[in-house]
Protein backbone atom coordinates (compact mmCIF):
# COMPACT_ATOMS: atom_id res chain seq x y z
CA UNK A 1 0.00 0.00 0.00
CA UNK A 2 1.21 3.59 -0.97
CA UNK A 3 1.98 5.72 2.30
CA UNK A 4 -0.13 8.64 2.74
CA UNK A 5 1.02 12.57 3.06
CA UNK A 6 -0.29 14.65 6.09
CA UNK A 7 -2.71 16.72 3.50
CA UNK A 8 -4.69 13.16 2.67
CA UNK A 9 -2.70 12.34 -1.07
CA UNK A 10 -0.58 8.93 -1.73
CA UNK A 11 2.92 8.96 -2.76
CA UNK A 12 4.70 6.36 -4.95
CA UNK A 13 7.67 4.98 -2.66
CA UNK A 14 10.95 6.35 -3.77
CA UNK A 15 12.73 4.42 -6.29
CA UNK A 16 14.90 1.82 -5.50
CA UNK A 17 18.72 2.23 -6.24
CA UNK A 18 19.83 -0.23 -8.65
CA UNK A 19 22.63 -2.38 -7.12
CA UNK A 20 26.26 -2.15 -6.58
CA UNK A 21 27.91 -3.27 -10.34
CA UNK A 22 29.84 -7.11 -9.36
CA UNK A 23 32.63 -7.64 -8.29
CA UNK A 24 34.47 -9.82 -10.88
CA UNK A 25 36.71 -12.43 -8.83
CA UNK A 26 38.47 -14.73 -11.35
CA UNK A 27 39.85 -18.28 -9.78
CA UNK A 28 43.19 -18.18 -11.20
CA UNK A 29 44.54 -21.33 -13.16
CA UNK A 30 40.88 -22.76 -13.49
CA UNK A 31 39.33 -23.00 -16.73
CA UNK A 32 36.11 -20.90 -17.34
CA UNK A 33 34.66 -23.50 -19.61
CA UNK A 34 34.23 -26.23 -16.82
CA UNK A 35 32.98 -23.96 -14.30
CA UNK A 36 29.28 -22.16 -14.98
CA UNK A 37 28.97 -18.53 -13.69
CA UNK A 38 28.09 -18.59 -10.63
CA UNK A 39 26.41 -14.89 -8.86
CA UNK A 40 25.79 -15.05 -5.22
CA UNK A 41 25.01 -12.31 -2.47
CA UNK A 42 27.96 -12.85 0.21
CA UNK A 43 26.32 -10.93 2.34
CA UNK A 44 24.93 -12.46 5.87
CA UNK A 45 22.59 -8.83 6.25
CA UNK A 46 21.22 -9.54 2.84
CA UNK A 47 20.59 -13.34 2.76
CA UNK A 48 19.80 -14.72 6.12
CA UNK A 49 22.57 -17.12 8.71
CA UNK A 50 20.17 -20.12 8.64
CA UNK A 51 20.53 -20.42 4.61
CA UNK A 52 24.52 -19.93 4.26
CA UNK A 53 24.71 -22.69 7.07
CA UNK A 54 22.11 -25.13 5.43
CA UNK A 55 24.46 -24.53 2.34
CA UNK A 56 27.94 -24.78 4.09
CA UNK A 57 26.58 -28.67 5.54
CA UNK A 58 25.42 -29.34 2.37
CA UNK A 59 29.19 -28.96 0.92
CA UNK A 60 30.18 -32.20 0.65
CA UNK A 61 33.78 -30.20 0.51
CA UNK A 62 33.86 -29.43 4.49
CA UNK A 63 33.18 -30.99 7.99
CA UNK A 64 32.92 -29.13 10.82
CA UNK A 65 31.97 -29.49 14.11
CA UNK A 66 28.14 -29.32 13.54
CA UNK A 67 28.28 -32.39 11.30
CA UNK A 68 30.80 -34.66 13.83
CA UNK A 69 28.88 -37.23 16.09
CA UNK A 70 28.03 -35.82 19.08
CA UNK A 71 27.97 -32.41 18.39
CA UNK A 72 25.55 -29.91 19.00
CA UNK A 73 23.86 -27.89 16.17
CA UNK A 74 21.88 -25.00 17.99
CA UNK A 75 25.32 -24.16 20.02
CA UNK A 76 27.48 -24.33 16.85
CA UNK A 77 25.47 -21.99 14.74
CA UNK A 78 25.05 -18.84 17.39
CA UNK A 79 28.16 -17.21 15.74
CA UNK A 80 28.64 -17.74 12.03
CA UNK A 81 30.83 -14.62 11.94
CA UNK A 82 33.88 -16.60 13.12
CA UNK A 83 36.62 -16.39 10.81
CA UNK A 84 36.75 -19.84 9.09
CA UNK A 85 39.92 -22.04 9.34
CA UNK A 86 39.97 -24.31 6.51
CA UNK A 87 42.24 -26.91 7.20
CA UNK A 88 43.75 -29.24 4.54
CA UNK A 89 45.06 -32.81 5.54
CA UNK A 90 48.75 -34.54 5.07
CA UNK A 91 49.10 -37.19 2.02
CA UNK A 92 45.99 -39.92 3.40
CA UNK A 93 45.55 -38.07 6.54
CA UNK A 94 41.99 -38.15 7.78
CA UNK A 95 40.35 -34.59 7.66
CA UNK A 96 38.01 -35.17 10.56
CA UNK A 97 41.21 -35.62 13.25
CA UNK A 98 41.15 -31.47 12.60
CA UNK A 99 37.46 -31.28 14.30
CA UNK A 100 39.56 -31.70 17.11
CA UNK A 101 41.11 -28.40 17.30
CA UNK A 102 38.19 -26.61 17.49
CA UNK A 103 37.91 -26.73 21.55
CA UNK A 104 41.12 -24.50 21.18
CA UNK A 105 39.21 -21.92 18.72
CA UNK A 106 36.74 -20.49 21.01
CA UNK A 107 34.89 -17.47 19.79
CA UNK A 108 37.67 -16.78 17.44
CA UNK A 109 37.54 -19.51 14.51
CA UNK A 110 35.64 -22.14 12.98
CA UNK A 111 37.52 -25.09 11.73
CA UNK A 112 36.21 -26.45 8.62
CA UNK A 113 38.10 -29.75 7.47
CA UNK A 114 38.90 -30.08 3.75
CA UNK A 115 37.68 -33.56 2.53
CA UNK A 116 38.95 -34.47 -0.94
CA UNK A 117 36.85 -36.36 -3.23
CA UNK A 118 37.49 -39.94 -3.31
CA UNK A 119 38.12 -39.61 0.47
CA UNK A 120 36.24 -39.98 3.15
CA UNK A 121 31.90 -39.97 3.08
CA UNK A 122 33.04 -39.07 -0.60
CA UNK A 123 34.34 -42.13 -1.18
CA UNK A 124 32.20 -43.12 -3.95
CA UNK A 125 33.52 -39.86 -6.09
CA UNK A 126 35.87 -40.27 -8.45
CA UNK A 127 39.60 -39.12 -6.94
CA UNK A 128 41.34 -35.76 -8.49
CA UNK A 129 44.17 -37.08 -10.59
CA UNK A 130 46.61 -33.58 -9.99
CA UNK A 131 47.36 -31.54 -7.31
CA UNK A 132 45.69 -28.70 -10.02
CA UNK A 133 42.75 -30.51 -10.55
CA UNK A 134 42.27 -30.95 -6.45
CA UNK A 135 43.13 -26.89 -5.33
CA UNK A 136 40.42 -26.11 -8.46
CA UNK A 137 37.67 -27.80 -7.29
CA UNK A 138 38.32 -26.55 -3.42
CA UNK A 139 39.25 -23.27 -4.42
CA UNK A 140 35.85 -23.35 -6.08
CA UNK A 141 33.54 -24.31 -3.01
CA UNK A 142 35.65 -21.69 -0.62
CA UNK A 143 34.99 -19.14 -2.85
CA UNK A 144 31.56 -20.21 -2.93
CA UNK A 145 31.27 -20.45 0.68
CA UNK A 146 33.26 -16.57 0.79
CA UNK A 147 31.14 -13.24 2.34
CA UNK A 148 33.49 -10.26 2.56
CA UNK A 149 32.26 -9.58 6.44
CA UNK A 150 33.45 -13.03 7.27
CA UNK A 151 36.72 -13.78 6.94
CA UNK A 152 38.98 -17.31 6.23
CA UNK A 153 42.34 -18.65 7.01
CA UNK A 154 43.77 -21.33 4.89
CA UNK A 155 46.19 -24.20 6.98
CA UNK A 156 47.42 -27.34 5.17
CA UNK A 157 49.90 -29.59 7.11
CA UNK A 158 52.69 -31.69 4.90
CA UNK A 159 50.94 -32.26 1.34
CA UNK A 160 48.01 -30.02 2.63
CA UNK A 161 50.21 -27.20 2.71
CA UNK A 162 50.86 -27.03 -0.42
CA UNK A 163 47.12 -27.91 -1.51
CA UNK A 164 46.38 -25.12 0.47
CA UNK A 165 48.93 -22.88 -0.84
CA UNK A 166 48.07 -24.01 -4.79
CA UNK A 167 44.25 -23.01 -3.57
CA UNK A 168 44.89 -19.05 -1.93
CA UNK A 169 47.17 -18.94 -5.19
CA UNK A 170 43.65 -19.25 -7.12
CA UNK A 171 41.41 -17.57 -4.41
CA UNK A 172 44.33 -14.38 -4.18
CA UNK A 173 42.02 -11.41 -3.88
CA UNK A 174 38.61 -12.68 -3.31
CA UNK A 175 37.30 -11.18 -0.45
CA UNK A 176 37.91 -12.86 3.20
CA UNK A 177 40.92 -14.34 2.79
CA UNK A 178 43.00 -13.20 5.55
CA UNK A 179 45.89 -15.74 5.89
CA UNK A 180 47.86 -18.93 4.57
CA UNK A 181 49.43 -21.04 7.64
CA UNK A 182 52.22 -23.68 6.06
CA UNK A 183 52.92 -26.85 8.73
CA UNK A 184 55.80 -29.18 7.54
CA UNK A 185 56.27 -28.51 4.23
CA UNK A 186 59.11 -27.27 2.14
CA UNK A 187 58.77 -24.28 -0.24
CA UNK A 188 56.93 -25.30 -3.21
CA UNK A 189 58.98 -23.95 -5.48
CA UNK A 190 61.36 -27.45 -3.94
CA UNK A 191 58.44 -29.56 -4.52
CA UNK A 192 58.38 -32.81 -5.10
CA UNK A 193 60.84 -33.67 -3.33
CA UNK A 194 63.48 -37.24 -4.47
CA UNK A 195 62.09 -38.91 -1.39
CA UNK A 196 58.29 -38.79 -2.32
CA UNK A 197 59.33 -39.09 -6.19
CA UNK A 198 61.22 -42.40 -5.38
CA UNK A 199 58.47 -43.45 -2.69
CA UNK A 200 55.49 -43.09 -5.20
CA UNK A 201 57.15 -45.53 -7.51
CA UNK A 202 57.16 -48.71 -5.25
CA UNK A 203 54.74 -50.91 -4.79
CA UNK A 204 53.57 -53.24 -1.78
CA UNK A 205 55.37 -53.58 1.39
CA UNK A 206 58.55 -51.72 0.04
CA UNK A 207 55.73 -48.56 -0.70
CA UNK A 208 54.72 -49.76 2.89
CA UNK A 209 58.16 -49.20 4.49
CA UNK A 210 58.99 -46.21 2.60
CA UNK A 211 56.10 -44.28 3.77
CA UNK A 212 57.19 -45.52 7.43
CA UNK A 213 59.74 -42.75 7.06
CA UNK A 214 57.24 -40.08 6.67
CA UNK A 215 55.71 -41.09 9.52
CA UNK A 216 51.54 -40.95 10.43
CA UNK A 217 51.28 -44.04 10.00
CA UNK A 218 50.09 -46.15 12.84
CA UNK A 219 52.24 -49.28 13.78
CA UNK A 220 48.93 -51.45 13.38
CA UNK A 221 48.89 -50.56 9.95
CA UNK A 222 52.32 -51.08 9.53
CA UNK A 223 51.49 -54.49 11.32
CA UNK A 224 48.45 -55.63 9.28
CA UNK A 225 48.34 -56.84 5.36
CA UNK A 226 44.59 -56.64 5.68
CA UNK A 227 44.60 -52.94 7.15
CA UNK A 228 46.97 -52.36 4.42
CA UNK A 229 45.24 -53.56 1.80
CA UNK A 230 41.95 -51.04 2.66
CA UNK A 231 44.39 -47.55 3.27
CA UNK A 232 47.03 -47.87 1.65
CA UNK A 233 45.80 -47.54 -2.31
CA UNK A 234 44.47 -44.00 -0.84
CA UNK A 235 47.85 -42.80 0.44
CA UNK A 236 49.24 -44.60 -2.85
CA UNK A 237 47.16 -42.26 -5.15
CA UNK A 238 48.02 -39.01 -2.71
CA UNK A 239 52.08 -39.95 -3.27
CA UNK A 240 51.27 -40.37 -7.02
CA UNK A 241 49.97 -37.07 -7.08
CA UNK A 242 52.26 -35.13 -4.80
CA UNK A 243 54.94 -36.62 -7.03
CA UNK A 244 53.20 -35.26 -10.07
CA UNK A 245 53.10 -31.79 -8.97
CA UNK A 246 54.12 -29.04 -10.78
CA UNK A 247 55.07 -25.59 -9.54
CA UNK A 248 54.05 -22.65 -11.18
CA UNK A 249 56.60 -19.81 -11.12
CA UNK A 250 53.96 -16.56 -10.19
CA UNK A 251 54.10 -13.36 -8.13
CA UNK A 252 54.12 -13.15 -4.40
CA UNK A 253 50.56 -13.82 -2.90
CA UNK A 254 48.61 -10.62 -1.38
CA UNK A 255 47.94 -12.40 2.37
CA UNK A 256 50.48 -12.65 5.17
CA UNK A 257 52.50 -16.75 5.51
CA UNK A 258 52.69 -18.22 8.63
CA UNK A 259 55.50 -21.39 8.88
CA UNK A 260 54.71 -23.75 11.68
CA UNK A 261 57.52 -26.88 11.91
CA UNK A 262 58.58 -29.21 14.74
CA UNK A 263 62.13 -29.06 15.73
CA UNK A 264 62.75 -32.23 14.85
CA UNK A 265 61.07 -33.03 11.53
CA UNK A 266 63.55 -34.76 9.36
CA UNK A 267 61.50 -32.98 6.13
CA UNK A 268 62.23 -29.78 7.03
CA UNK A 269 64.92 -27.72 7.37
CA UNK A 270 65.95 -23.59 7.29
CA UNK A 271 67.44 -23.60 4.21
CA UNK A 272 64.13 -25.67 2.75
CA UNK A 273 61.63 -23.63 4.23
CA UNK A 274 63.85 -20.47 2.52
CA UNK A 275 61.93 -19.76 -0.61
CA UNK A 276 58.91 -19.93 1.09
CA UNK A 277 59.75 -15.76 1.49
CA UNK A 278 59.29 -15.62 -2.38
CA UNK A 279 55.60 -16.41 -1.88
CA UNK A 280 54.32 -13.32 0.38
CA UNK A 281 54.45 -9.99 0.28
CA UNK A 282 56.33 -9.95 3.19
CA UNK A 283 59.07 -12.20 5.34
CA UNK A 284 56.56 -15.20 6.79
CA UNK A 285 56.33 -15.23 9.95
CA UNK A 286 58.07 -18.67 11.52
CA UNK A 287 57.22 -21.10 14.72
CA UNK A 288 59.55 -23.79 15.56
CA UNK A 289 57.65 -26.37 18.54
CA UNK A 290 59.01 -29.19 19.87
CA UNK A 291 58.35 -32.59 17.89
CA UNK A 292 58.64 -34.26 14.79
CA UNK A 293 56.59 -33.94 11.23
CA UNK A 294 53.84 -35.17 12.89
CA UNK A 295 54.53 -32.82 16.16
CA UNK A 296 50.71 -31.64 16.78
CA UNK A 297 49.51 -35.42 17.78
CA UNK A 298 48.31 -35.22 21.04
CA UNK A 299 49.17 -31.30 20.85
CA UNK A 300 46.52 -29.77 19.03
CA UNK A 301 47.09 -26.26 21.28
CA UNK A 302 50.51 -26.29 19.07
CA UNK A 303 48.43 -25.51 15.94
CA UNK A 304 45.36 -23.82 17.62
CA UNK A 305 47.84 -21.42 19.49
CA UNK A 306 49.09 -20.09 16.35
CA UNK A 307 45.77 -20.42 14.24
CA UNK A 308 43.46 -18.31 16.91
CA UNK A 309 45.65 -15.29 17.01
CA UNK A 310 45.48 -15.18 13.37
CA UNK A 311 41.61 -15.64 13.24
CA UNK A 312 41.04 -13.39 16.09
CA UNK A 313 42.72 -10.52 14.11
CA UNK A 314 41.35 -11.32 10.78
CA UNK A 315 38.13 -11.21 12.75
CA UNK A 316 38.24 -7.99 13.97
CA UNK A 317 39.70 -6.31 10.68
CA UNK A 318 36.55 -7.42 9.04
CA UNK A 319 34.00 -6.15 11.42
CA UNK A 320 35.03 -2.86 9.88
CA UNK A 321 31.51 -1.65 8.08
CA UNK A 322 31.71 -2.72 4.51
CA UNK A 323 29.32 -1.97 1.30
CA UNK A 324 27.77 -4.93 0.28
CA UNK A 325 28.47 -6.05 -3.01
CA UNK A 326 28.11 -8.84 -5.61
CA UNK A 327 30.27 -11.56 -6.30
CA UNK A 328 30.79 -13.11 -9.72
CA UNK A 329 32.72 -16.27 -9.98
CA UNK A 330 34.30 -17.54 -12.79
Amino acid sequence: MAPVTSAGTTRSPAPRPPPSPPTRVTLAGTDPRRHPVLRFLPSRSARPAKEWLIFVAASPWFLTSETAPGATPAADRADDSRTRVYCFPHAGGNPRTFLDWQAGMGVDGRIFAVCPPGRGHRFREPAAATVAELADGAALAIALDAAPDRPFVLFGHSFGAALAFEVARRLDGVPGLAALVASGCSAPSLLPTPRVVEAARLEGRRFTEAVGFFGGLPPEVLQDEAMQELLLPHLKADFAMVAGYQYRPAGPLRVPLTLLNGIDDPHVTTASLAPWARECPGEPTRHWVDGGHFYFEGRPHTVTDVLRPLARAARREAATPARDEYVELI
